[in-house]
């Protein structure tokens, strides 16, 4: 979300979206705040500091983590304070393990993502840190339905071996397939609620995100080609919950909501999926994240994405 102001992004979040509230996150305000910050505060005795070439890990909490945690905790009030009484889905998120092995350097300089046994330690102190973050949000709004969102947007680059090494002159191996699906199922296990993993980069991988036991995928639409379209049909048959990021992130006209879904429903139709279960297969999605967008398009896009999730349902041909 754009801005710092937490109370006014919580308010957002909870009033706008119409049935799925979410802790916002505030990238705006620096280090700790972005997502990568965000999530490395997250962690279970593991730390990390900024350095001139980004993220990198240390021995003990820095100011880099004491104030993602200060962050996290105002955010975390703010949402408490706007939840009173709340009953539905409440979606809390964090960086997944292998976009954050591919943006946090070790001691030694390179990606985390170069030496198995750092990207072992980050994936195990991920899950017990979120395992800890989860059930805060629980006791503070106890009749939400909580959601986790792994944001992957480096997961195909890391399954291709695209990621560049810090000199930039070559790129890391491709971590093998069934590595990377072991290591997502582990997390996924762990958390103990549904799980959705979010990638808005293109060619995102499906059918292993299904096998690891991703309750749901997220994924910007207009990436999507006729290569992916059977990935997607039989993640919809398989009742993957899917949600389509098809409003953009930053501030641009909004459509009529049954015209920003249009395409949804062509593809929905060509794959010759059941006309019923659209509505309650797809959910409607800004692109990737709003972060980039004005305060006020900000919340004009999740009224429009709920809008637009409800022509889906009904008027589903």
């Amino acid at each position: 979300m754009p801005g710092g102001d937490a109370r006014e992004a919580a308010r957002v979040a909870t009033e706008a979206t119409q049935g799925m509230a979410f802790l916002p996150e505030l990238p705006a305000r620096g280090p700790g705040a972005d997502m990568i910050g965000r999530s490395l505060g997250l962690l279970a005795e593991m730390y990390a500091r900024v350095e001139p070439s980004g993220w990198r890990f240390g021995d003990r909490p820095g100011r880099d983590t004491k104030r993602a945690w200060s962050w996290l905790g105002e955010d975390l009030d703010a949402l408490e304070e706007f939840t009173q009484g709340y009953q539905g889905l409440l979606k809390v998120q964090a960086v997944g393990p292998w976009t954050l092995a591919a943006s946090v350097e070790t001691r030694h300089g390179e990606a985390a993502l170069r030496d198995p046994g750092a990207y072992r330690d980050l994936a195990g102190s991920l899950s017990e840190g979120l395992t800890a973050h989860l059930a805060d949000v629980r006791r503070r709004v106890p009749g939400a339905d909580v959601v986790l969102q792994l944001d992957e947007p480096s997961l195909t680059a890391v399954l291709r071996g695209q990621i560049g090494t810090a000199s930039g002159y070559r790129t890391y191996r491709a971590v093998d397939r069934t590595v990377v699906e072991s290591a997502l199922r582990e997390l996924i296990a762990a958390a103990g609620v549904p799980v959705t993993v979010h990638s808005c980069a293109p060619d995102v991988p499906f059918a292993l995100l299904r096998r690891a036991g991703a309750a749901g995928i997220s994924f910007d639409f207009d990436l999507l080609t006729e290569r992916d379209w059977d990935e997607f049909g039989e993640a919809a048959e398989a009742g993957t919950a899917l949600f389509a990021g098809v409003v953009p992130g930053e501030d641009a006209p909004l459509s009529d909501p049954a015209g920003s879904v249009s395409g949804v429903r062509a593809l929905w139709r060509r794959l010759g999926l059941a006309p019923g279960a659209l509505g309650s297969s797809v959910a409607v999605t800004p692109s990737c994240g709003l972060a980039g967008a004005s305060p006020a398009y900000a919340r004009a896009a999740l009224v429009h994405c709920a809008k637009a999730a409800r022509s889906l349902v009904d008027n589903p041909e």
